[in-house]
């Protein structure tokens, strides 16, 4: 509204200009020259009004149309962060290309930009992270109940404390008798309905506090009783001791970083995860949906998630949101962080 009033006001002062002191001539050259330095300067202070107030209306567009966007997409998160900075750093993209920087609108919350993903992927992997905006949120839960699938690559003969190459040593042992026939042969025993105990670096909770925030602490903190998961499909794709590489497709609340020690104290040695990239979580893959970090503006995830809409069950398919009538809303934000772990709280962040 505070645009449209600008230019309003801006469109109906007259221009002032000294007609007296321009000569007729046909060089517009010396027309211009010969004009007041009032008039250029009543010209340019209404040009810029104008370009000011057409900024403010593509920004108003933008924000009501960041409002607008609900649904469920996907992003290509890279190794580094963890998918919780991963998702701030998409927010402070959107918001700040429909021109809403943190200091305007976190004092005031008339509207809500919800934003979350589901099923968290560790800082050192790389892949599909599944993300929800406005209602997307709260079709979450599904996505974590589904099935992943991971491109894994274990080393053989180190074992870790967080079970992957970001942690310290704890323990080598030989693997040069180990063959490719060895391992194939002892897959059979993680596929199917399988116990498995969650690794001490997790986000599993003891006492409110995540485990690895205990263990980065130097708490005492005791492994947490196998329980059930699932694994669909289980095979072995290429071996150059010590690394070998598997392609693994799960159900939720299972850890590859799990899978491979177990792999590695089956076969009387150790093994530790030193990639891992999730290249599939639900009907969402790495290659055909997740968006890469270019890609994160307003109209690239409106494209996206008109395209993945297909891809949802009709129970969770979402009607498009009404635009906000105003351009003028003021956006608040909130991202919910949604555990693989059953009866885990979500955790909710306000901006």
């Amino acid at each position: 509204m505070a645009a449209a009033e600008t230019l309003a006001v801006v469109s109906s002062s007259p221009l002032e200009t000294d007609t007296a002191s321009v000569p007729e001539t046909a060089d517009p050259a010396a027309a211009t020259a010969a004009t007041s330095p009032a008039t250029t300067a009543a010209v340019a202070l209404v040009a810029a009004a104008r370009t000011g107030s057409e900024a403010k209306v593509s920004k108003g567009a933008m924000a009501t149309k960041l409002l607008s966007l609900s649904g469920v997409f996907a992003v290509h998160k890279p190794k580094g962060p963890t998918s919780a900075e991963l998702l701030n750093r998409l927010k402070e993209k959107l918001l700040a290309e429909a021109g809403m920087p943190s200091p305007e609108w976190t004092k005031r919350k008339k509207q809500m930009l919800k934003i979350g993903h589901g099923g968290t992927l560790d800082s050192a992997a790389r892949g599909v992270l599944v993300v929800g905006i406005g209602r997307g949120t709260k079709m979450l839960t599904s996505m974590l109940s589904g099935s992943k699938r991971y491109i894994a690559t274990g080393e053989l003969g180190k074992a870790t404390d967080t079970l992957d190459s970001t942690g310290r040593v704890t323990e080598e042992k030989p693997y040069d008798k180990i063959t490719q026939e060895d391992i194939e042969g002892i897959l059979q025993k993680f596929t199917g309905n399988i116990m498995q105990v969650p690794p001490l670096y997790s986000a599993l909770k003891k006492d409110g506090q995540r485990l690895s925030t205990l263990m980065k602490k130097g708490a005492s903190v005791e492994a947490k009783p196998a329980r059930p998961v699932t694994v669909y499909n289980l095979s072995l794709q290429q071996f150059q001791p010590p690394f070998f590489t598997l392609d693994v497709e799960c159900g939720g609340g299972f850890y590859i970083r799990s899978l491979v020690s177990d792999i590695g104290k089956e076969l009387s040695s150790c093994a530790n995860v030193l990639e891992l990239t999730r290249t599939k979580q639900g009907p969402f893959t790495l290659e055909e949906h997740a968006l890469p970090e270019d890609k994160w503006t307003i109209d690239d995830i409106a494209q996206s998630l008109e395209h993945c809409s297909s891809l949802l069950p009709e129970v969770l398919a979402l009607k498009k949101s009404k635009p906000e009538e105003s351009n003028e809303q003021v956006l608040s934000c909130e991202y919910i962080t949604l555990s693989e772990t059953k009866g885990e709280d979500a955790v909710i962040k306000t901006c």
